[in-house]
């Protein structure tokens, strides 16, 4: 019998397995969307927000927002590379499909190339994740090609950039009149220096279109109109967990926040009530 028809045979009274493991997305496809379905990204910074997010979208980031959505901090700026690490290794627990992405947090990059490097092997080494994203335009296309040339898949972020907060007095938009071509530039130059995609926050929609038609890599909006190759939100935001404020790009999908309040006063009310726990939720017989 030729060896195809032994092997046929074989798996004739061994049926494949359904439930093998998923094959994670790699660089080269989220590259391979450009121009096609949208992406779907959202950050997740822990293992069971992970596999939540793990179903449905391709893209998941470790976002450097974890500092104001789970430490309480006032910006992104104080979120340290220990941070990081220990959140993308809970999030990489919690990943099968999607594509990590994790953020170099401010301070770890933007001295040179090689503190780049250095920070960012660091990031995938111990975390498992896949590429890093960090901020900035041409004054990080050196960087990004550098990063590159040593096996780091770079996304760029552009437009309202968090960690530049206060040379920007703010989260205001960006790209408004004059300044839309200083943000082409920036895109053309991430492109042309190596990253894979680039998110495009809070800048006007139709140079959000402009950006997406002039460069070869994937766009992915936040707060940027539909134009975009891909979209992206804090999950916190969109599931209504983070309260604090709402930004006008965010739809709320749930109110998390507003349901897990109330089921926290009912069940406070329950205790003093002496109404929980109840027998069922107890063993043996009462005393």
């Amino acid at each position: 019998m030729q060896p195809q028809n032994l092997l046929n045979s074989f798996w004739e009274g061994h049926p494949v397995s359904t439930n093998l493991p998923q094959k994670s997305l790699t660089v080269s496809d989220i590259q391979g969307r450009k121009g096609g379905v949208p992406l779907v990204c959202l950050t997740a910074y822990t293992t069971p927000t992970a596999r939540l997010v793990d179903q449905h979208c391709d893209v998941t980031l470790v976002g450097d927002s974890l500092g104001m959505v789970l430490h309480g901090l006032p910006s992104t700026l104080g979120v340290t590379l220990e941070m990081m690490v220990l959140h993308g290794q809970s999030v990489m627990r919690g990943l099968s499909r999607s594509l990590c992405v994790i953020d170099l947090p401010f301070g770890t990059y933007e001295e040179s190339p090689a503190q780049a490097f250095r920070n960012a092997s660091r990031l995938l080494a111990e975390t498992g994740a896949a590429a890093v994203k960090l901020e900035g335009g041409v004054h990080m296309a050196e960087t990004i090609a550098f990063l590159v040339a040593r096996g780091i898949p770079v996304m760029s972020h552009l437009g309202l950039t968090p960690q530049s907060v206060n040379v920007l007095s703010g989260y205001k938009v960006q790209g408004k009149g004059p300044d839309a071509q200083r943000i082409l530039t920036d895109a053309q130059a991430v492109s042309d220096a190596g990253a894979f995609a680039v998110v495009l926050e809070k800048i006007p929609q139709a140079l959000a279109h402009e950006i997406t038609q002039a460069i070869a890599i994937p766009t992915i909006g936040i707060g940027a109109g539909p134009a975009c190759d891909g979209q992206i939100l804090v999950v916190d935001d969109m599931l209504g967990a983070f309260a604090d404020f709402r930004p006008k790009f965010v739809k709320r999908y749930a109110e998390l926040s507003k349901q897990a309040s109330q089921a926290i006063e009912q069940y406070a009310a329950e205790v003093r009530a002496g109404e929980f726990p109840a027998q069922v939720h107890s063993f043996g017989q009462p005393a």
